[in-house]
């Protein structure tokens, strides 16, 4: 063989020597890369897995109560404002709903609290629930009016409360919009005598089902006034819409999306202490598993109109005594474990 043929040759075979240890190294960086991913997915997931990441909760401003909560269950208060103009920096509570979740049995029990519940907020000093969000944002800032209205209802219910979400008038909407509007079941006619579009005056929805988008449906579920029982028939329209909006999520088609719509949520709400990974392990804990006609359980504790001093307006007014006999039944037969 040539020199030259020769010097080829081993030039080739180095070649190929370096080749096949890129595609070593290549294959082996690959691997440790995979493994890698894996190993941080599988400590994703447990550290996201319900019974995981909601444990040893704490509660919204404080200790309130020393009850231990199991592992995949805890308490939030959704809180419905008046706010009307954007970026308002005090709002009157309009509605509250305290839902205890338990990822464990996959029940969701809801019960709605009225906006002039008399409630202590300490010290033996009592108001209208309506006001202690108010009141307390006018003197102490936003933040602290929200947690003061928490504490208020755990008081109230002797409920530890782990998270709260507040939305108002635009932020249901657009999340109702957001999904495509909502199939919302009406159970009673409801005609809206004072919507917030004064273009909605006088309108009529009857007794069914209805399509309506976020505007029609925020408008709907604001409707007290003509309803069978004022503020309890707008607790059954609340339980509506979020019946409606839970089956609208939860329908095949977004199942994938829960993650994308978890993440999102908080674009919805005015002020929440529940983090995206919170939003993202409750959508998991309910992941394949959501039935909400048979999950979804709406419990009412009906109380008696008095004309009561309110000790924060320091006024007489109107407010609604719930019977704490009635109420404590509920909260120990749905709302412990």
């Amino acid at each position: 063989m040539k020199d030259n043929d020769k010097q080829t040759s081993r030039m080739m075979i180095r070649k190929h020597k370096k080749r096949r240890h890129f595609f070593r190294r290549f294959i082996l960086i690959l691997a440790v890369l995979i493994a890698a991913g894996t190993t941080v997915a599988a400590f994703e997931m447990h550290r996201l897995n319900p019974l995981n990441h909601f444990n040893n909760l704490k509660t919204v401003g404080g200790d309130p109560s020393e009850v231990k909560q199991k592992a995949g269950a805890f308490n939030v208060l959704l809180i419905g404002n008046d706010e009307r103009k954007k970026n308002s920096t005090a709002s009157h509570t309009d509605s509250m709903v305290l839902i205890h979740v338990n990822l464990n049995k996959h029940t969701y029990n809801l019960l709605s609290i009225p906006r002039d519940t008399r409630v202590n907020i300490g010290g033996g000093v009592y108001t209208k629930l309506t006001s202690v969000q108010y009141v307390s944002q006018l003197k102490n800032g936003t933040k602290q009016g929200i947690i003061d209205a928490v504490q208020a209802v755990s008081r109230l219910t002797g409920v530890p409360i782990n998270y709260y979400a507040e939305t108002n008038y635009w932020g249901l909407k657009d999340m109702v919009d957001s999904i495509g509007g909502i199939d919302m079941k009406l159970p009673f006619r409801v005609r809206l005598t004072h919507p917030w579009d004064k273009s909605f005056s006088g309108k009529v929805y009857e007794v069914g089902t209805h399509h309506f988008d976020g505007k029609t449906a925020t408008e709907v579920v604001h409707e007290r006034y003509s309803l069978p029982g004022t503020d309890y028939g707008r607790q059954q329209l609340q339980e509506a819409a979020l019946m409606a909006i839970a089956k609208k999520v939860m329908q095949p088609a977004n199942i994938t999306k829960l993650p994308a719509l978890s993440r999102a949520l908080p674009q919805f709400l005015t002020a929440t202490n529940m983090s995206s990974e919170d939003m993202l392990s409750a959508a998991l804990g309910a992941k394949g598993n959501f039935h909400p006609e048979k999950q979804i359980k709406y419990r009412q504790v009906k109380g008696t109109n008095a004309r009561m001093y309110d000790d924060v307006l320091k006024s007489y007014n109107d407010q609604l005594i719930l019977p704490k006999e009635e109420l404590n039944v509920v909260i120990e037969k749905y709302f412990s474990d």
